[in-house]
């Protein structure tokens, strides 16, 4: 994979809290924890996504339908004691 080489502009108090966490181990230097945030950006935009397709599905599913939480319980009761 190849590289690309930034320059980012940060507040005084945002270079000081990624300093404080490479003090603290979790990032080796800079580079690490910017992409870290990247990464769990990342994760977070899928994650974020496939509730988004979710929601879609069930509202197309149709009309909701009555439940009965008292025959459930009972039918699962029935079914694995």
């Amino acid at each position: 994979m190849g590289t690309v080489r930034k320059t980012i502009t940060l507040t005084d108090q945002q270079n000081s809290w990624i300093k404080a966490q490479i003090d603290a181990g979790r990032y080796t230097n800079d580079s690490e924890y910017i992409r870290d945030l990247i990464r769990r950006e990342h994760e977070r935009s899928a994650e974020i996504e496939a509730i988004r397709t979710a929601l879609i599905e069930g509202e197309a599913s149709g009309e909701p339908r009555a439940f009965d939480a008292a025959a459930f319980k009972q039918k699962m009761l029935a079914a694995h004691g």
